[in-house]
This record gives C-alpha cells, sequence and structure tokens, in this order.
C-alpha cells in the first residue's frame, strides 16, 4: 500500500476517485455530534541535509526562532502534500519526502490549539539544489544549514526537543512518537 502513496500524495481526482470507492459517508451515530468533535490542527515539516549531514533550517520574518521547512496543512490536504507544498512554496525546491519520522503531540498554547506536527525524512541535498534555493521573498530571510548542537539555541524549546527526536528517529531507521518533543516509548 505504501507503492501507491507517492502516487497519489496531493492528488485530488485519486483521492476523489477513492471516496466514490468507499461509498457513502457513515451515518452520525447521534445528529449533528461531528460538528461538535474537537479538531486539531496539523503541520508538516521536513528534515533536510546536506552532504555533511546538517540540517537545513529556515530563518522565518515573522517570528525570532529557526525553523525546519513545512507548515501548516490545509483542508482535505495531505500532511505530506502540504510538506512538498510548503518545501516548494519556501525554497523552491520539489522535493520528493521520505518516510515519516517523527509524529508529535503539540498541547494548546496561547492562541494556539493543540496539534499533531509530522515530521518526513526530507533527503540529503547535492550542491546543485542547494545553490537553487530560493527562500521565499516576503516569508524567509533566508536559510542555513547547522549542526544540531548549534541550531539547538536558536530554536524555541519544543521545536529543539522535536527536530533532535526526528533525528534520532532517522538514524534508529524508526518512526517516533512525540508528545511536545519528549518521546513516548
Amino acid at each position: 500500500m505504501t507503492d501507491d502513496l507517492p502516487q497519489h500524495c496531493g492528488d485530488r481526482v485519486a483521492f476523489a476517485a477513492d471516496l466514490r470507492t468507499d461509498g457513502e459517508p457513515e451515518a452520525e451515530f447521534n445528529p449533528g455530534i461531528a460538528g461538535r468533535l474537537p479538531r486539531k490542527n496539523v503541520a508538516a515539516g521536513a528534515l533536510v541535509r546536506d552532504g555533511e549531514g546538517r540540517v537545513l533550517f529556515v530563518d522565518p520574518t515573522y517570528k525570532p526562532f529557526l525553523e525546519i521547512p513545512g507548515g501548516m496543512v490545509e483542508d482535505d490536504e495531505s500532511p505530506l502534500a502540504a510538506c512538498q507544498r510548503e518545501v516548494r512554496e519556501e525554497l523552491g525546491l520539489e522535493l520528493t519526502l521520505g518516510r515519516l519520522l517523527l509524529v508529535d503531540w503539540m498541547p494548546t498554547h496561547g492562541v494556539w490549539r493543540d496539534s499533531l506536527q509530522l515530521v518526513f525524512d526530507g533527503g540529503t541535498l547535492s550542491r546543485a539544489q542547494i545553490q537553487a534555493i530560493e527562500p521565499a521573498g516576503e516569508e524567509l530571510g533566508g536559510f542555513e544549514f547547522l549542526d544540531l548542537d548549534a541550531a539547538m539555541p536558536r530554536l524555541r524549546p519544543s521545536k529543539a526537543r522535536r527536530v533532535a527526536l526526528a533525528h534520532r528517529a532517522l538514524l534508529a531507521g524508526e518512526t517516533f512518537y512525540g508528545e511536545f518533543g519528549r518521546p513516548v516509548p
């Protein structure tokens, strides 16, 4: 089944066909309950590296911390498709993302509702790909490749934990689950 993923990633026509094949949606067991259920935000980012194993970080113009490339998943958009779209919009790169490294739950914080933060393997960029990066002008002040130790003080603490946990998952060849950047066995 995972062999179908890249072919369907973000393909609204394929998803529409799958929905038709699935048949009528399930009836609400309690009329009106679907509208009362909680909703979560979902964000998807990519752990992208250079040939030396350093991680690609972007410098958003609208916040004081570095981020990994990625962003919010839109309605009816798969997380994988959202991550590819965000990387393309932010950096001008067409990446084929690898496996899911991390699912990290983040609690409600200020005006931001709780969310799931997904991190995919963005692979290792060639020199040509790095030279082709074009940061989105108004959204990004730039980008840089950093070792995790050098990046940590420039990340929000929860993001530092999340990136480190995703990196551990990459090295372990596994997918991890975390809560606010902390591993859950």
